[in-house]
């Protein structure tokens, strides 16, 4: 699908489907934090190996946060375990290993939930957002979240049998535009929709917003979609915060519904990058968008 393909990163997870359905035995009989022991000696490996990435994230680190060229090295190391520790996280979790989740603004996703009018969540690449669907649950609404796909198998089956007993339906991102008329029906029947907010899909169209001092590019679809259905919107990040410990930030973005629809949606991505950035301050090696973001503006 190359019309939903984005050109500097591929919205797949690393690794062949053997060595994934390995990892998920593996952490049957070992434990998390020695498999995170191992990992931490292969990390420099693989940003030798990811040398585009690894630059991207090393800018971030100089331009944006303003670290020293060396400190910045060690900085990309940081992120690039901390990386690695979500994924395996994910891998852990289809295995059966649980992880205490804290949630930061619950009220506003409960609130939300006991009224009739269905609502959006959406998500960034930060922390580990997919912790979120095991405890964001909802008995009187169905959660209709947008994925990518084309993830693996493994990861995508994983997923399916984590949210077997929950009120929970992955709808994939397809080239026909077919996941919009599930999206607009789950929202007219009263039901949530989580969706990433923070990548642009190719020629998706984009929004201006002020990110760490510059501008950068943010995609309109989900701002639009919460604008044209009339829908509230959340912003849902969940970061990790020990070897089995997540904290989940749940924020209502706001919008002044008096203005022209094109002025609501480039407000509410404002507020939603206003968050992000926030969040990205607390945990600056959680931010995994290995690509040039800002694409040179504002250096």
């Amino acid at each position: 699908m190359p019309e939903l393909e984005h050109s500097k990163w591929s919205g797949r997870t690393d690794g062949t489907p053997f060595m994934q359905r390995a990892l998920i035995v593996l952490f049957k009989v070992v434990p998390l934090e020695v498999i995170y022991g191992v990992m931490a000696l292969v990390v420099p490996f693989y940003m030798l190996f990811n040398h585009k990435g690894y630059m991207a994230i090393y800018h971030f680190f100089r331009q944006r946060l303003g670290k020293g060229a060396l400190s910045a090295v060690w900085h990309v190391y940081l992120n690039h375990f901390r990386f690695g520790q979500v994924v395996l996280d994910r891998f852990a979790t289809y295995a059966g290993v649980r992880f205490k989740l804290t949630i930061d603004g619950n009220e506003n996703y409960l609130h939300l939930n006991e009224g009739e009018k269905g609502f959006m969540m959406l998500s960034s690449h930060v922390g580990n957002y997919e912790q979120a669907g095991y405890a964001l649950k909802s008995d009187r609404k169905s959660f209709n979240a947008l994925v990518y796909a084309g993830e693996s198998a493994t990861v995508m089956k994983g997923r399916s049998s984590q949210f077997a007993d929950s009120n929970i339906h992955m709808i994939p991102v397809q080239a026909d535009m077919s996941h919009l008329f599930i999206i607009n029906n789950a929202l007219d029947e009263g039901n949530i929709v989580s969706m990433p907010a923070d990548r642009c899909f190719g020629s998706q169209k984009s929004v201006g917003c002020q990110f760490f001092g510059a501008t950068a590019q943010f995609p309109l679809g989900p701002f639009a979609t919460a604008v044209q259905k009339e829908v509230p919107a959340l912003a849902v990040m969940v970061m990790k915060e020990g070897s089995r410990r997540y904290r989940a930030f749940v924020r209502q973005l706001q919008a002044d519904t008096t203005l022209p629809h094109r002025k609501q949606m480039a407000a509410l991505a404002q507020a939603f990058a206003t968050e992000l950035e926030t969040i990205v301050h607390r945990y600056p090696h959680q931010w995994y968008n290995y690509y040039e973001f800002w694409d040179g503006t504002g250096v």
